[in-house]
This record gives structure tokens, sequence and C-alpha cells, in this order.
């Protein structure tokens, strides 16, 4: 064994340490001087990259500057005007505090940094190559700071080596410079890449947020997010969450902000999955811009040598919070004016039924809060012969529409193009995304295709059927309403022995839910009830699939929090099936139905109930777009 004698390690090498904790890519690089711009309170940030930050990356902004002696002191280790003590560590209110950040890029790369303040005759300029400082002069410029890095790692080739390729490390970049747009909407941002504009960003005023994202991703990408917003128990949370059919395969469009940093913890992730629970399957992820605001004494940000997470001194209250803020943006809204575009404002509008042809769906229109439908008279509907349809797998021709505002999407049909004259229509508000739908007709004997004022909708009613059959369960279940109706025939049921022994250790919670059973003996139960909206199911298949989903969530969990899984299965078996052909009556039983519900945009399971698309869509689509 050697025994080696302990020694100080030489000031450059103690630098390249501290550079592999900071410095990974040339997408840190853009983070820790973002973060010095903004904390310098800059009101205008450019980016300037070159080779995928291999060759470049600059920054310039408008903020406070440095004189001389201050400049000198930046790139020394652990130098920071953000802490004076250590209290101050407990109270952090800005984004960048160690004080080590551009001592360690300098010491990896060549680096220039030039500064000046408001009023000053002349600023300072230096120059450092691999942490070695080359030249230090004054010059002439405008207030606030450029702080460009060169040949990143050159002077360390083993951490060169591992760079990915340009475009792989422009993506990083890209996807650091939206972090730090988002975060600061009120701030003008552009990024310029190989001499080409990528991105200029205004600064934002009122609906600065909403603002950054139109701008960042487009008009499209905004209409498919609900705006959140919530503020309790020290906790406020605010943003964008995406519609669940938005969703994505991975978290890399969860853009997540703590008191104005880009960062994340293990908590917000359980809290986003919780609050999206029954809305998206296991596989995918949100999509959502959400700023977390905290009291800074009760969130610890210097757990991480990147600040890539945090720890919360109060994790329940910011869990429960982002879990309300989600479910709240995603609980139907009752006013127009509250409704954001698209699909996500969508209040379906559908004519009176005649009644409802759904054996398991009785739930009548005078049940649903008169708010969730906007009634009118009837949209007749013609086939090409003229005459009406009996049945929705008969093909439907162009009918009548109450008249669109004006500009948006094809003109309604005139008396010579439909025979039929439109209607005046009650329509509750012109500017309301969802005043009116049409029924067209099925496709594939199953996707139900209704026509709206700005586009068109798909339904897969087997989709929406089991979400209005499981509110309609939850709802009752947790009111202690739940009608059992009792079966002509009281149906016997033999089960397997374990799951005769589940069924008796959870006997109290299926009588809770309407289900009327008794031990036959044996491993036989009698079944001689069923909740009301579920007796078509066969009781054995029924009963089997429900005690295996309470032995997972386990009686307790039924009782506190109504064992959702297992309801979820109870009506999957009671909903539509895939190929059931629907008569119109029925399609427009569902609609409203659907409308009436918490969540109409997904299933129990967070398979999409609707798959919107926008005449503007369409218009690209046909090459249309002017």
């Amino acid at each position: 064994m050697s025994h080696a004698n302990i020694r100080v390690l030489p000031e450059n090498v103690v630098n390249k340490i501290a550079a592999g904790e900071v410095v990974e890519r040339p997408a840190s690089v853009l983070k820790e001087l973002m973060e010095n711009a903004l904390d310098a309170g800059a009101s205008r940030i450019e980016v300037e990259i070159a080779a995928g930050g291999r060759k470049l990356v600059a920054i310039s902004d408008n903020g406070r500057g440095m004189d001389r002696d201050n400049a000198l002191l930046s790139i020394e280790r652990h130098a920071t005007s953000k802490i004076l003590d250590v209290d101050d560590i407990e109270h952090i209110n800005t984004l960048g505090f160690r004080g080590e950040a551009l001592a360690a890029i300098a010491s990896v790369s060549r680096f220039r940094l030039t500064t000046a303040r408001q009023g000053d005759v002349s600023g300072t300029e230096i120059t450092l190559s691999g942490g070695k400082i080359q030249d230090v002069r004054e010059i002439g410029g405008p207030a606030g700071t450029r702080l460009e890095v060169r040949d990143l790692f050159f002077n360390v080739p083993a951490r060169r080596k591992f760079l990915r390729t340009q475009q792989t490390e422009l993506t990083h970049i890209r996807n650091t410079f939206t972090f730090q747009a988002l975060a600061y909407p009120t701030v003008g941002m552009s990024l310029t890449v190989d001499g080409r504009v990528m991105h200029q960003l205004a600064p934002g005023g009122a609906q600065a947020i909403r603002d950054r994202v139109r701008d960042l991703f487009g008009e499209d990408y905004l209409r498919q997010l609900r705006e959140v917003a919530f503020e309790g128990n020290g906790v406020k949370v605010r943003g964008f969450a995406g519609l669940p059919a938005f969703s994505r395969a991975d978290r890399t469009e969860q853009y997540l902000f703590v008191n104005g940093r880009a960062t994340g913890a293990p908590l917000l992730g359980y809290a986003i999955r919780a609050g999206y629970h029954s809305l998206l399957p296991r596989d995918r992820h949100a999509v959502m811009v959400l700023f977390i605001e905290v009291d800074p004494g009760s969130v610890d940000v210097n757990v991480h040598p990147t600040k890539k997470e945090v720890r919360f001194r109060q994790p329940s209250e910011v869990r429960d919070g982002v879990i309300a803020a989600l479910q709240g943006a995603f609980a139907m809204t009752t006013t127009p004016d509250t409704m954001p575009p698209g699909i996500s404002g969508a209040e379906f509008a559908a004519a009176p039924s005649r009644g409802s042809a759904l054996p398991d769906l009785q739930l009548a229109i005078d049940d649903l809060p008169p708010s969730r439908i906007f009634r009118y008279p009837r949209i007749p509907i013609q086939t090409t012969d003229g005459s009406p349809p009996s049945a929705m797998h008969q093909p439907f021709g162009p009918g009548n529409a109450p008249p669109r505002p004006a500009g948006v999407g094809p003109p309604a049909p005139t008396e010579s193009e439909s025979g039929v004259r439109p209607q005046a229509a009650d329509v509750p508000d012109a500017d309301a995304p969802w005043s009116w739908c049409r029924v067209l007709g099925q496709v594939g004997a199953l996707y139900v295709v209704l026509e709206i004022e700005d586009g068109m909708v798909l339904m897969d009613p087997h989709a929406a059927h089991e979400r209005v059959l499981y509110e309609r369960f939850m709802n009752r279940f947790t009111e202690g309403k739940i009608l059992s109706q009792s079966l002509l025939v009281p149906d016997t049921v033999e089960l397997n022995p374990t799951d005769a022994d589940r069924v008796r250790r959870h006997t109290d919670i299926l009588r809770r839910m309407g289900i009327g059973i008794a031990d036959f003996g044996g491993d036989s139960f009698v079944i001689d009830a069923l909740p009301a909206f579920l007796v078509s199911v066969q009781p054995k298949k029924l009963l089997a699939e429900i005690v295996r989903e309470l032995e997972v969530g386990g009686a307790g969990r039924a009782r506190g929090k109504l064992n959702e899984s297992a309801l979820i299965q109870a009506s999957c078996k009671a909903a539509v099936k895939s190929r059931d052909a629907l008569t119109l009556d029925e399609i427009e039983q569902l609609v409203i139905d659907l409308a009436g519900t918490r969540m109409p945009y997904t299933c129990p399971h967070g398979r999409p109930t609707l798959i919107y698309m926008s005449f503007h869509e369409l218009n690209k689509k046909f090459g249309r777009e002017h």
C-alpha cells in the first residue's frame, strides 16, 4: 500500500476540479452566465453561440456592470456579491451565490470579460487563458457586461472529447436558453447561432408569461395549455399545464421554476403525477410551464453543485399546492370568459336529446348543471338523399349549423347548398370557443365526427362513455348515494379460493359500491343487486375485476380515497363497446353527458376522448395558410 503524503493542491488544479462540478458542457456555461446577467438586473440579454458552444459562448447584458476592482474580484474563487455571511445562505434571493462559476469557467477556456458601469467614463476588459490573467486594460463601451468563453476545455482534452456533436450540444443550449427565457419573461432576450438569429424575444408586459410561451413555441402550442393559478398555505403556483392529449413520452417539456430558478425536486414529480391522476397513462408525461413561489427561507437551493434540485422545508404544503393547482386547472369552468382557447375551453353544445337510447347511461339533461349546456334549437342533419338518418352507420350529408363569427372557418351552408336555411341559434357568447357543434357521423363504425365553430373534433364514444360513467359512479360513491338495482334472477358466482378470500375481506366495501352480495358457502357467492348503471355487466366478471383492484389498493385506500382504480375497472366493463353502432340520439346524449363531466378530455385510464383540429391546422395541411 502506498503511503503518499497529503499536500495542498495547486490553485489551477483546484479550479479545474471546480469546473468539473459547474461546467459539464457549453449549456452549463450559458446557464451560469445568464444567471449572472439576470442577477445584475439586466433588462436585455443577447446570447451568441458558435460551433455548438465549442468555439464561442458569449453573453451581453445591459445590467449594472462593474468597476475595475470588482471585475478582478469576480474571477476569483468564492468571490460573490450575493451573500455576506452564513445566515444569508438560508434566505437566498439570487440565482448565483457560490462565487465560483466565473473562476471555474475561465480555468478551462479562453475567457474575456468586458464591463462598465452606468455613468463611468471608461470600462474594464480582462482576458484570461486557462485561468491565468493575460491582460487587464481600460476600454470604452456601453454600460453592462459582455462575457466571451472561447475554446471550451482546450486545456482539458479528456473533458473535451466527451462533448457530443455540435447539434446535440446546441440542443442542450437551446433548452437552457428556453428555461431562462421562460423564467424571466419581462426580460428581452435573443439567441444567435452561427450568425443566424433563432430567437428574438421582446420584454413582456401584463401577459408576459403567456406571450413568452407563444413566442417560444407558437400559437398552436399555447392553445393546448390550460392556465394554472393557486395560492394558499404560503405557496403560490401559476403558469400553464398541457391538456392530457398533449402529453409527451418524456419530461423534457416540463418547465418548472421555484422562486424564479429553473430547477426540480422529486417532490414536484410526484405532485405532477398526482395532479394528473387518471388523466394520463403511466408512460406519458404532462407538458407544463409552472412557477412555484415560496418564502426563500423555506427552500434550500444549496443541495446540488449546479443547483439542479432544491429541497423544501415544508414539502407537504408545496406538494398539496401543486396538486390543487393542476386539479383546479382541469375542473370544468362554467363561464365563457374563463375558457382557454381551443379544445381546452370546450363546453359542448348540443341540441336537447329526444331521450337517451343507451341502456346504461340514464343521466338526464336536468341532472346536469344548466351552465354546462348551450341550448339552442335542434340542428337538422340530412342524408345525401334528403331522408332522415335512422342509425349512425348510415352516411351523413351536409347539415345545417348556426352562423359562425366572421372569418372563422368556411362559410355556413346556404339554402341553395344544403336545402335547409340556417336557423338562428341562441348562442351564449360569440367569442366562446364551442358555442355550437354539429354531429357529422361516424367513421370506421366507431369514431364520431363533430364540427365545431373553429374546427373539428373526433370523439371516441367508448372512452367518452367510460368517463361519464366513472365520474357519475365516483360522485355518488362519495356522497353515499349509489343506487342499486335488484337483478331479476340472482346470480351465483363461483370464484377461485384466492378471489373468494378477497371478497370476504372486502364485503362491506362492495356493498357500499351498490353490489348486493352474500356468502353462499364454500367459494360461492350470490349477487342479487348491482349499481343501476352497471346492470348489463356480467356479475362474475365485474366482481373478479373489482376485487383484484381492491386487493391492490387495500381497504384503507378504498375508504380514504375511494379506490379509484377499482371504480375505473367497474365503469370500463359498462362502457360502450368499441364496435357498437350508435344512433344520432345516442351520440347527442353522449356529447351532452360528456359536457357535464369534470374532465371530458380523457377516459379514466388517460386515453383521449377527443382529438381537436382547428381550421388553422387544416388550412396548413392543405397549403391554404394565406
